[in-house]
């Protein structure tokens, strides 16, 4: 890709839509790119490889201050990526307490289900777990 690509062209290459990338811009995490005579954006290769570290990085839940900060190691190589593998080692912390949790989630719906006599709701385990908090593991575990 060289300057003289189009929003719409860059936004299909890297999978970041049009309102996305504009407020990527807007946030400075995508420089401004010169624009036509009719003050159109143009895009060229290294615009569309910054989308695509944007993109992947959100994909993998990092917030848009540890992206700049990310973009600002890639801007120079030179430097240790200690910063880098701090931010990652912090994404994957989150990761895990977050599958812990969906772990936890799991059993507890799996022992609700499990204890369901599928008779009335009456008698309905599911029913009772959910009217009285106190009887749900899972909310003991968080507490």
């Amino acid at each position: 890709m060289s300057h003289g690509i189009a929003i719409g062209k860059v936004s299909q290459a890297t999978g970041v839509k049009i309102p996305t990338i504009r407020y990527y811009e807007q946030i400075g995490l995508l420089p401004a790119p010169p624009r036509t005579e009719g003050n159109r954006r143009t895009y060229d290769r290294k615009d569309a490889e910054r989308l695509t570290f944007i993109r992947h990085s959100r994909e993998l839940g990092f917030e848009i201050d540890q992206i700049r900060t990310l973009l600002d190691l890639q801007d120079r190589p030179d430097q240790s990526c200690a910063d880098a593998d701090t931010i990652a080692k912090a994404r994957l912390v989150e990761v895990k307490a977050k599958i812990a949790s969906l772990t936890a989630l799991q059993a507890e719906l799996e022992r609700m289900v499990d204890g369901c006599s599928h008779g009335r709701v009456e008698s309905c385990r599911v029913i009772e777990i959910l009217a009285d908090h106190g009887k749900c593991k899972h909310h003991l575990h968080d507490a």
